[in-house]
Order: C-alpha cells, then structure tokens, then sequence
C-alpha cells in the first residue's frame, strides 16, 4: 500500500512512518518544511510538505503528489499531525479542527480520497466524567469510559479534537477511523519524560487527594492499531479508545520509573488541587507574556486533576483484533533504555 503519514516528523507519526517501511509499504511523510527529520532518515521515506493552513495551496500541493505518483493517490492516510499545547485556545482549534477539515476537502477536491482516512483523536475528547464511585468497587472505584458516553472535554485541547472528530462523523461519503489513545508514552516522547527528570532528581510531585486511576498505552500498540485498524472494513465510520487493556493506581507509573532508573530514594510530594490551578494560572498568564509554552498550564491543570481515566477497549479488539503487548512494566523498562542510550538521562 501507499501510505501518507501526516505529522510524521512527531512522537506517533515517526514511529508509524518506521513500521510502515518494516512492512513494506511505500511510506510519504507529512510534514512542513520546519519539520525536525531527525527520525525520518530513511533512504526509502518520501516526503510531502503540506500546509494545512491555507486550502488553496495544500490542493496545489497535493495534486503536484499526484502527478509524482503518476497518477495515483495514497491508499490510505494516517493523519496524526496537530497540535497538543498552543498558548492561545484559538490555536488549538485551527491546527486540530481547522487542519483536519482543510485536509479533507482539498483531498475531496482533488479527488484524492483514500480507501482510509485514520484520524489519531484522544481519550482527552471525553473530560473528567464517571468520577463518581460505583457501587461494588471492585477492583476498580470507577467505571471505564464508553463510546456511548456524552464527550465533555474540559481541555482546549480536547474540544477542538472533539470538533474535528465531529466534522469527519458529519461525512456521509468519507472511509474514516477514529483512534482515541489514553496516555502515549514511550521513546521519544517528552511530556512523560519530565516525570523521570524529576524522578531522576529525587523528586516525585502529584496533585489531588481523592484516588486517581490512570491508563496508559505504549505508542507502538498504538502503531499495531493503526495497521489493524486500516484493513478492518468494520473499522469504517467507527471510532475506538486505545490502552494496553491495565488500569494503574497514580503512583504506578513514577514507581516504574524509580525501579528501572535505580533511583534510591524520592520524595513523593502530593499537593491539593487548588495550589495546582493557582500555579497553572500564574503559569498561564507568564507564558502569554513571554510568548514560551509552559508544562503547566490550564489544560495541564484539567489533565493532573482529572480522577478517571479508564476506557472501554472491548470494541477495538472485535473489530480489528487489536492486542496490547505492552504492558507498563515492559514499556517503562524500554523508555529507560532509550532515555539513557540517547543521552536524555
């Protein structure tokens, strides 16, 4: 298969670009010509710079592809470009919603329409909801997320993927699959990174005093999903959580990280929610000012605070066989190792 790949240059999207070649498909890379190829340095990788921004240009740029493939169109594409953290809420909105719709147009008017469309969302679309207690409480104080459930995101971020999700959902002749991954993590990525720098430093900070309970998916069972999920016809119009299938307590995973850095002692330090959000305004309003992003901001203070991350990943594994592999023993023990190999620890 022929296969476009946009954000490629990012966390998910390089490593989907890697195990496209692996199987060996004809691999495009989506990127902008600031993009970091760092990643992308396989002679075999072709690459395609788009401007999601602009509708008139990215039709010209995708019928100049077109013509470089002689005619043809890609199979299919993954599109997991977009943006996570943006100083301004608009920001968000035009990368993520903006983007997506831009994109499909232009493909529809270029009449470049893939077999698939895979769109990489978030379980971040749904906010903090099912946080109340269940009544038998075992072994678990809540209840996964359903697909049934009412999203209610309490993030930027989140709304405006909530918003793409829902333009693609109004599509009547579109082949779409939603993939909605919980917590990415693994080689290359930096956000959970920052827990092992501070672990590193023998410092562990959480927030919130009432029991949080937390999913994780390691990135390449979420490139298995994506393969899976682009040949399963049942996969067409559906949208699907993704996790490794565990739910962990909240201190599970800074615990990991101890035990495979050899870190011998750590301060835990749990602080009430209400000094997270005056930090995160603080931060928020400096960040405004200054014009640099900072880890803590308003969607942070949404994502720490938030209690209830479980979800439903039943539909996924019927519909297209997916199968986490790795579980979060196995997969903090490879970020480590690739942390320390690359010299980031």
């Amino acid at each position: 298969m022929t296969i476009l790949v946009t954000g490629a240059s990012g966390f998910i999207g390089s490593y989907i670009v890697e195990e496209g070649l692996r199987k060996g498909h004809e691999m495009w890379a989506g990127v902008r010509g600031s993009s970091s190829r760092n990643y992308l340095k396989d002679d075999r990788i072709r690459f395609a710079e788009l401007d999601f921004s602009n509708p008139q240009k990215l039709r010209a740029q995708l019928e100049g592809y077109r013509q470089q493939m002689g005619g043809k169109k890609w199979d299919v594409i993954v599109h997991a470009a977009g943006a996570t953290k943006c100083l301004h809420e608009k920001d968000f909105y035009r990368v993520n919603t903006e983007g997506t719709r831009n994109l499909v147009e232009a493909l529809r008017a270029a009449d470049m329409t893939p077999d698939r469309f895979v769109f990489i969302s978030s379980l971040s679309i749904y906010g903090a909801i099912r946080e109340n207690p269940t009544e038998d409480n075992k072994p678990w104080i809540y209840s996964p997320i359903l697909n049934t459930d009412t999203p209610q995101p309490n993030t930027a971020y989140g709304r405006s993927k909530l918003e793409a999700e829902k333009y693609l959902q109004s599509l009547t002749d579109f082949p779409f699959t939603i993939l909605r991954p919980t917590g990415v993590y693994g080689p290359r990525e930096k956000d959970y990174f920052l827990m092992a720098s501070s672990i590193a430093g023998h410092v562990d900070f959480a927030v919130g005093y009432r029991p949080q309970e937390i999913t994780f998916v390691y990135v390449m069972d979420v490139v298995q999903a994506v393969f899976r999920c682009m040949q399963a016809p049942q996969a067409v119009g559906r949208a699907y959580f993704l996790s490794d299938g565990q739910v962990y307590h909240s201190r599970r995973f800074s615990d990991l990280l101890q035990q495979e850095m050899g870190v011998k002692c750590v301060l835990h330090i749990k602080a009430p929610l209400w000094f997270l959000r005056v930090v995160c305004r603080i931060s928020t309003r400096l960040s405004k000012i200054t014009g640099k992003m900072s880890a803590l901001n308003n969607d942070k203070y949404h994502i720490l605070s938030q209690r209830n991350w479980q979800c439903d990943i039943e539909p996924a594994r019927r519909d297209f066989g997916y199968e986490p592999k790795w579980p979060l023993e196995r997969g903090v023990k490879a970020a480590v190792e690739w942390y320390k190999q690359e010299g980031w620890l």
